[in-house]
């Protein structure tokens, strides 16, 4: 009989990993599961302190204050990654902003650009950046973060620029998987259902939004955040070799109804 041995499936000893929006919640939560399964890490965000001292808990991280929003700042982002590690295998484009709570019909369209530039430009900057360097070395996977908002209507206060910048990070996700897929890279997304982070603070600080969250989840939960470190691992590891362009949701059924 032949035992299969999956015990490194999802192991990323000896690769890199880059997380923007790393200086709280999910970004957090993703920079230290890379760590944990043997990575090292450099993490991204604009608040330096925050960064600091995620770093300090981390073996083999580096920490770069970053304003996605500034192309500038992006290539020097990535150009610190390669002077440190000499290579990145694993871009998890994390940091995203949410809309000012403004219905529609109100909302400036400053902000309405605010929001795409940081949840769409920003990650296909990004990404584009590192697959210049990825296809010279044909290996590298990209993960975006989206959400169950990238395809459906949001239920729960107006969002009118966040769905825009999540459906258009999922749609960029396959464009990119089909152009790139030729020079080895993939490029998959998550899309995290309702999960307790500074965006959705409001939602839960509230007995009717909990009630509420509750109602329409099948689950009758958020997800907690070690929920998504499967997913995350599997997409970042050889265990997902053979898939690209994909959105794997992680929700709690919150999309079948």
């Amino acid at each position: 009989m032949n035992v299969v041995d999956t015990s490194k499936l999802f192991r990323l000893d000896g690769r890199v990993a880059l997380v923007t929006g790393a200086s709280s919640g999910l970004g957090a939560r993703f920079a230290r599961v890379l760590a944990s399964a043997g990575a090292s890490v450099i993490v991204a965000a604009r608040r330096t302190e925050l960064l600091r001292s995620l770093v300090a808990e981390l073996p083999d991280a580096i920490a770069v204050p970053t304003d996605i929003q500034d192309e500038n700042d992006l290539r020097r982002l990535v150009d610190r990654a390669y002077d440190h590690y000499d290579r990145v295998d694993v871009l998890v484009n994390n940091a995203g902003i949410t809309d000012s709570g403004e219905p529609a019909l109100e909302l400036s369209v400053d902000r309405f650009r605010d929001v795409l530039e940081t949840n769409l430009v920003a990650p296909f900057v990004l990404a584009q950046l590192l697959a210049r360097r990825l296809a010279e070395t044909s290996c590298g996977t990209i993960i975006n973060i989206a959400s169950v908002n990238a395809f459906l209507a949001s239920r729960s206060w107006p969002e009118a620029a966040y769905t825009a910048s999540k459906g258009g990070l999922l749609n960029l996700t396959r464009e990119l998987a089909n152009q790139w897929a030729q020079y080895g890279v993939r490029v998959n997304a998550i899309a995290p259902g309702y999960f307790r982070t500074e965006m959705t603070e409001g939602l839960f600080n509230t007995e009717k939004g909990k009630v509420w969250l509750e109602r329409n989840t099948p689950m009758r939960r958020a997800g907690r955040v070690n929920e998504l470190d499967g997913v995350l691992l599997f997409l970042a590891s050889d265990a997902s070799s053979y898939m690209t362009g994909q959105m794997v949701v992680v929700d709690g059924g919150w999309s079948v109804i």
